[in-house]
């Protein structure tokens, strides 16, 4: 009589694949974007469509004030202000006897970019360092919305780390920055919004791209946009552009990251709420 291994488990003899039971769908065509069909994420081409924004301000509780950004896809980034501090050296004390200073650091987390060491921002013209590049833009960006009259023989700090790379990593950065300068109560004329955009298959507008979008097709340069607005102002405060852009498109393009930051905003102002009203209950538990 033969011995039955009661550990295994006899299969049929005869079997079919399981990928036969599995609906297939339609392949979408990359080449034909003028046919509307959708990204890769559903979001619709030439459209003001951006990923889900999570925010959240007062993360930090060793600076003066911090926001955490996360978009859709997963970038992440982080900021923290610190100052106003009184400026120390003559150099820097001369240039901030009138109005005050605001000096930014811009940063990729090692593991923040997955081996992917090309960016469509990543070139640093005489300088061959990114980071600066960036933070140089950053700095431009967000100096429009801080009345640094208000604070004179003073400099204030703001540094951004982006946790994880997935695309639009500065306009994320300017926004993100935003929230942690209100969040510090330094004054400010409007938050400022940042929003991406990259040219597509086809020519067609990618409005907050992922990183695959961001990249470049075969043979060609990437096409890539940063716009900064403060939206009560309807002031551009930041254009960063990378690649060839006709002046059709162009303008196209910028009115699509206009309308990208405007519906942005409303995101944005009730973190800022929400963070105060927290901050409030914690310091009087009787206030609402």
């Amino acid at each position: 009589m033969a011995r039955v291994d009661s550990r295994r488990i006899r299969g049929p003899e005869e079997s079919q694949s399981p990928l036969l039971f599995v609906t297939r769908t339609p392949k979408r065509t990359e080449d034909s974007p003028e046919t509307g069909a959708p990204r890769a994420d559903g979001r619709r081409r030439d459209q003001a469509d951006l990923r889900p924004v999570y925010a959240r301000a007062g993360l930090l509780s060793q600076t003066k004030g911090s926001a955490y950004l996360e978009l859709g896809g997963g970038t992440k980034l982080l900021c923290g202000v610190y100052g106003p501090r009184e400026v120390t050296e003559r150099r820097d004390a001369a240039s901030a006897q009138r109005a005050g200073r605001l000096l930014c650091d811009f940063r990729w987390a090692p593991f923040a970019r997955r081996g992917r060491a090309q960016r469509p921002f990543s070139h640093a013209p005489g300088t061959g360092n990114p980071e600066r590049e960036l933070a140089l833009t950053l700095q431009e960006s967000l100096e429009a919305a801080v009345r640094l009259r208000s604070y004179p023989r003073s400099q204030i700090e703001v540094w951004v780390l982006v946790l994880e790379d997935r695309g639009c990593a500065l306009p994320g950065a300017v926004s993100c920055a935003s929230l942690a300068l209100a969040d510090a109560g330094i004054e400010m004329y409007d938050l400022v919004v940042g929003c991406g955009l990259c040219r597509g298959v086809g020519g067609s507008l990618l409005l907050d791209p992922t990183d695959g979008e961001e990249e470049p097709e075969p043979g060609k340069s990437a096409a890539c946009m940063s716009l900064a607005l403060m939206p009560q102002l309807n002031q551009v405060s930041g254009l960063l552009c990378s690649g060839e852009w006709e002046e059709e498109s162009s303008s196209q393009a910028v009115r699509l990251c206009i309308e990208g930051c405007h519906r942005l905003y409303p995101v944005l102002q009730q973190c800022l709420v929400r963070a105060t009203k927290k901050k409030l209950t914690t310091t009087d538990p009787g206030t609402a």
